[in-house]
């Protein structure tokens, strides 16, 4: 069944004008009065809907039955990444997405080859958040990542997003990694295995995670001494060099997909 992001409350019983985006999508499937699809609006659940109108610019729905369904990984991870170069960014928020990152923080390094701020910044924010949405509508998550807008490194390591304790529901707090090649550096694997240590097992899979990784060619040293100081392990995945997309996924469903 077709899904569809409404970023509007949904109430059962209710009639409501589907968003624009919502409703083009509606009209290139060339969907007609009774046909149904599901909505969700990242607020948990989802909901079945049929079409009761299908204008020229605008589509009408049925709001039906609620399910509290939920896709979500056990593990919250919050993913701050160096920005690869050209599309690579479009393609990461879309695959952490799917892989179910719960937020991802895009950082400016000083080997990044993307810089933006201001206006452009704001625009690209909402064009991942838009990609992260189209995810969400194709993998079955009701629940979409933020995507914040991009800040540099050092900024982040000092604003607030980095300094407070994160925790989950349970009173766990995020352990804090970054990708290195540090002399100190250990396998990811280690990093929660030792986690364990002061923590049951089955406790243990909902602790949350943020992963900081770099841009192509890594964090300089100096970033990379600064994360550390900042209170993250340095961790890898073992000998093979990586690409900077390649190597953020791969942690990240080692963190997620083990359920």
């Amino acid at each position: 069944m077709a899904r569809f992001y409404c970023d509007t409350p949904l109430v059962s019983g209710q009639t409501i004008a589907l968003p624009a985006t919502a409703a083009r999508h509606v009209q290139v499937l060339r969907m007609q009065p009774g046909h149904t699809l599901t909505l969700f609006n990242g607020a948990g659940g989802e909901f079945e809907a049929e079409v009761t109108h299908m204008g020229r610019s605008d589509v009408q729905v049925r709001v039906g039955a609620h399910s509290a369904l939920e896709r979500e990984a056990l593990r919250a991870v919050q993913l701050v990444v160096g920005m690869p170069a050209n599309e690579r960014m479009d393609w990461l928020v879309e695959k952490a997405t799917e892989l179910g990152v719960q937020r991802i923080t895009p950082v400016m390094t000083e080997r990044s080859v993307v810089r933006l701020n201001g206006e452009r910044a704001e625009k690209k924010q909402a064009h991942w958040q838009a990609i992260a949405i189209s995810a969400c509508e194709q993998c079955g998550r009701n629940r979409v990542p933020q995507v914040d807008v991009p800040l540099r490194l050092e900024a982040w390591l000092s604003s607030s997003q980095n300094t407070d304790q994160q925790k989950n529901a349970d009173g766990l707090q995020a352990l804090r990694a970054v990708m290195s090649l540090h002399e100190s550096t250990q396998a990811l694997a280690s990093l929660l295995q030792n986690a364990q240590v002061d923590q049951v097992a089955e406790s243990s899979i909902h602790q949350p995670v943020v992963l900081l990784t770099g841009p192509e060619g890594g964090l300089s040293d100096a970033e990379d001494a600064a994360a550390r100081q900042a209170g993250f392990v340095a961790v890898s995945l073992g000998a093979r060099v990586l690409r900077a997309e390649t190597a953020a996924l791969a942690a990240l469903a080692y963190l997620t997909l083990r359920d």
